[in-house]
């Protein structure tokens, strides 16, 4: 009897497009951030974040965190690029929100894995992990110790499956 188990790293946009609309609202509200006609905007799976100066848009940012933690969207997910010139002295920086394990991770955790030295098997699987094995025991060991590794996403189990 064969068990099994996904690692997936996937973000809610619905989640982050109501961020950024709260994160919007109150930059457009902030005395300091108003007269920087500082803007937050979401384009498929990026993050647009365009002020008057580097400082407020910093101030962007922070507001633009604080809205995505209070809805639960953990900010290993994001790619910052690093902010840039736009016209009229202003500031642009993009933002990219990575949905699934980049192959680097995915090595990491099946390398991880297979140092356990239990009777299960990780392979990629495009930008997941897909963990088997027989002991329904040692794919909980699998799952603890993979929480406790520091990866640069964040990761969540999924499609457990018994056969």
């Amino acid at each position: 009897m064969a068990e099994s188990f996904d690692i997936v790293s996937t973000v809610d946009l619905q989640e982050v497009r109501n961020a950024v609309d709260q994160a919007h609202r109150e930059v457009s509200t902030r005395f300091d951030l108003k007269k920087a006609a500082s803007q937050i905007r979401l384009e498929g799976e990026e993050l647009l974040l365009e002020s008057a100066d580097e400082y407020s848009l910093g101030q962007c940012l922070d507001v633009l965190k604080s809205k995505l933690i209070r809805r639960k969207i953990d900010l290993k997910s994001l790619r910052y690029e690093t902010p840039v010139d736009a016209a009229g002295g202003r500031s642009r920086q993009k933002v990219t929100i990575q949905q699934g394990i980049p192959q680097p991770t995915a090595k990491q955790i099946v390398a991880a894995i297979k140092k356990m030295k239990l009777k299960v098997q990780g392979a990629i699987q495009g930008d997941s992990v897909r963990v088997s094995g027989k002991k329904r025991d040692q794919l909980q060991e699998v799952i603890a110790a993979v929480k406790e590794l520091d990866l640069d996403v964040p990761v969540s189990f999924t499609n457990y499956r018994s056969s």
